[in-house]
């Protein structure tokens, strides 16, 4: 008996995640909710590896999705000649499609899906922010496709930059990356809101 396994029983025996695993791994509320997030990584995975590319990509289930966003840069980068991937930036659309909706990937990027919206609502009619529902916490997005383009113009200024982070804990470690979304208010209502998406709302 060690340390390590001391710290492991102790944390298991309250149903949370032991240290030692966090250094190697994710955090998670409870060890359910690691358990099952374990499954369906490896669930994406297995799919991947055996079935072929998914249609849409499930991004909390990546560890580095960081990573996976720049190998996307990446290979449209390569399919476009003359591209250079310091000038090639994320690009976003926002679809009406749920994750069971979804029969085939994009021409180019990917779809993702698993994202909550927090601090507002979500018009699926109009792709829009909307205001939050009364005693609704978190809103889910509808499938969203991820592309990168070849441009040094100006953002849109009708559009939200919406951050998006791994887990409700918002710190510059949590931070992925940030979403356009549709807005009919100026962005600096929904700044003010603290208006944000995770991957995780557990």
């Amino acid at each position: 008996m060690n340390d390590n396994l001391r710290d492991a029983l102790d944390e298991l025996y309250d149903a949370r995640v032991p240290n030692f695993w966090k250094k190697i791994s994710w955090g998670s509320a409870t060890i359910g909710f690691w358990f099952s997030e374990l499954l369906d990584r490896n669930t994406q995975f297995h799919t991947w590896c055996f079935q072929g590319r998914p249609n849409c990509f499930w991004l909390t289930g990546f560890f580095n999705p960081q990573g996976f966003l720049t190998a996307m840069r990446q290979e449209i980068t390569r399919a476009h000649k003359g591209w250079a991937l310091d000038s090639v930036v994320l690009s976003n659309d926002m679809t009406k499609m749920m994750r069971e909706d979804v029969t085939a990937g994009p021409s180019e990027g990917v779809y993702i899906y698993g994202l909550y919206l927090d601090g507002a609502g979500w018009d699926r009619r109009n792709m829009k922010l909307t205001e939050a529902q009364a005693k609704v916490l978190y809103t889910s997005l509808p499938i969203a496709h991820l592309t990168a383009v070849n441009t040094t113009a100006v953002k849109d200024t009708k559009l939200y930059a919406c951050p998006v982070y791994k887990k409700p804990n918002r710190t510059d470690l949590n931070f992925i990356f940030q979403l356009n979304l549709k807005t009919a208010q100026p962005p600096d209502h929904w700044i003010l809101r603290g208006v944000a998406l995770l991957c995780d709302i557990k």
